[in-house]
């Protein structure tokens, strides 16, 4: 059951709060004395204790919650390369050794980073808001049974069945005010788009130059060698003409056949390129045409009506093409599906072969990979030793969609853009003072009565106006986020 479920995940991320709060005063500790006391040396592990913590939580959110919450670190700087002249060069001065620059670039990626200043904020606050959201639902059942059966106060009862119903959606709002704190910021999207974009760039080119190189091979090895001895035949079939009729004639029928032949791999040159079956009757039909050409038992299931472009047919094409050539050298038999997703072009290529594929740098997969980066594709690969191997093939925005899409920067409008601003610009206010500086102040200055709300409660109703106002704040932040155009999305992030 759902709500059981979320109840278990709420009570099992809520308990990593106990490993939670040590990792945080030791990063914290950390960061402090590498700040203060000038130890710089501590600053990189004190951070990589927070990372750590933080992709503990990303990977627990997207498989009990179902939230993905992408990496968003900068790249890491290249590792230093000595020189010529047997030095290391950084800044415009030599080191002997790489340990000082290596130091000071690792120190200079921390510091520049916006998620290292987001995940520090994020491990100081989690704690609260980790429990008020995750542990609060079960907290606030086990309340509500309390009051029914040790104080007689029925309505405890319906507080137990509300909080249990209200289970999933506490857990979820928690996810979301995560992706706040750990997700990408705007800024560093458009920095991992830039550089995904540039890589891709790079390895079309490369992608290219090869190709081109291939080409000219095939042709001077091939039909170009060929040529050359159709016209050196017909040369000594002149010589030949005059006094030996016959052997001109042999020469000549020879001098045919070679051009034939030469037709045939310049034919096949040109299918490599391009293959006529795709742009006349569409992917679907080429892949058949592919499964008829393959020594092993393919099967074709192929529902696609509408066509992709055409430089994304052909790498699909070549792709499919590539996985059928690694098939056929363990496997007997091979499924093919071609389908769409909304606007996601989805092929998904089976065998039954050994399995234990996988793609390494240089191999045939990871051109595969090369090749439909290139249009927002990706390959997936399942291959468990013994299983069997599944490569799934997707691009986004291949095939043509019912109706335009909206702008990603596009604002909500109406009642949802007026939630949207208030939640974003008041969030804050329950979050932040009304929660977090409130428990503090009951804390350590129990008797202070300031302008915070659960300071002026009963004593009874304190903490858990603390603990309302923390949900509250979380909640708009969620629900801020649940509103914004581009949440959900997942860009190329480095």
């Amino acid at each position: 059951m759902k709500q059981v479920r979320s109840l278990g995940y709420g009570l099992a991320i809520s308990a990593l709060v106990a490993v939670q709060i040590p990792v945080a005063l030791v990063a914290i500790l950390g960061v402090l004395v590498s700040t203060v006391a000038g130890m710089v040396f501590l600053l990189e592990p004190s951070v990589r204790l927070i990372r750590f913590m933080a992709g503990i939580d990303r990977n627990l959110i997207r498989r009990w919650v179902g939230v993905d919450i992408p990496t968003p670190y900068r790249p890491r700087p290249p590792a230093l390369v000595r020189a010529r002249d047997g030095y290391y060069h950084h800044k415009g001065k030599r080191y002997r050794t790489a340990a000082s620059p290596h130091i000071d670039r690792m120190l200079a990626w921390v510091i520049t980073d916006p998620a290292t200043w987001r995940e520090l904020v994020w491990i100081i606050l989690d704690p609260w808001t980790r429990s008020v959201l995750a542990f609060g639902p079960t907290f606030l059942i086990g309340l509500g049974i309390w009051l029914t059966f040790a104080e007689g106060l029925y309505w405890g009862l319906a507080l137990s069945v509300a909080a249990f119903f209200l289970a999933p959606a506490a857990l979820k709002n928690y996810a979301l005010y995560a992706l706040a704190l750990l997700g990408p910021t705007a800024n560093t999207q458009l920095v991992g788009q830039v550089n995904r974009l540039n890589q891709v760039r790079a390895d079309q080119l490369d992608l290219q130059a090869a190709e081109l190189r291939r080409i000219e091979r095939d042709l001077h090895d091939g039909a170009q060698a060929r040529m050359v001895a159709v016209g050196m035949t017909i040369g000594a079939a002149e010589q030949l003409l005059d006094h030996d009729p016959a052997a001109a004639k042999a020469l000549l029928v020879k001098a045919r056949e070679s051009s034939a032949t030469a037709l045939q791999e310049l034919r096949q040159l040109v299918r490599g390129i391009h293959p006529p079956v795709l742009a006349e009757r569409g992917l679907g039909d080429a892949i058949r045409a592919l499964a008829l050409d393959s020594p092993l038992k393919v099967k074709v299931h192929a529902d696609l009506l509408e066509r992709p472009e055409s430089p994304v047919e052909s790498a699909v094409y070549f792709a499919v093409s590539e996985l059928l050539a690694n098939a056929s050298r363990y496997a007997s038999k091979v499924t093919i599906d071609i389908s769409r997703r909304g606007r996601v072009l989805r092929v998904t290529v089976s065998d039954d072969g050994p399995g234990g594929a996988k793609a390494v740098p240089g191999g045939g997969l990871a051109g595969i990979e090369r090749r439909l980066a290139a249009f927002d594709g990706v390959l997936a690969v399942s291959s468990p030793p013994g299983g069997g191997t599944t490569a799934t093939i997707e691009v986004l925005d291949a095939l043509p969609g019912d109706a335009d899409v909206e702008p990603v920067n596009a604002l909500p409008k109406g009642w949802r853009g007026l939630l949207y601003a208030l939640c974003w610009s008041l969030c804050w206010l329950p979050l932040f003072p009304q929660g977090l500086v409130s428990t503090f102040m009951l804390i350590f200055q129990p008797e202070e009565r300031s302008w915070f709300l659960a300071l002026h409660m009963p004593p009874p109703f304190q903490w858990p106006t603390v603990a309302f106002m923390i949900a509250l704040g979380a909640t708009m932040l969620a629900t801020g986020i649940r509103l914004n155009p581009t949440a959900g999305k997942n860009p190329g992030v480095c």
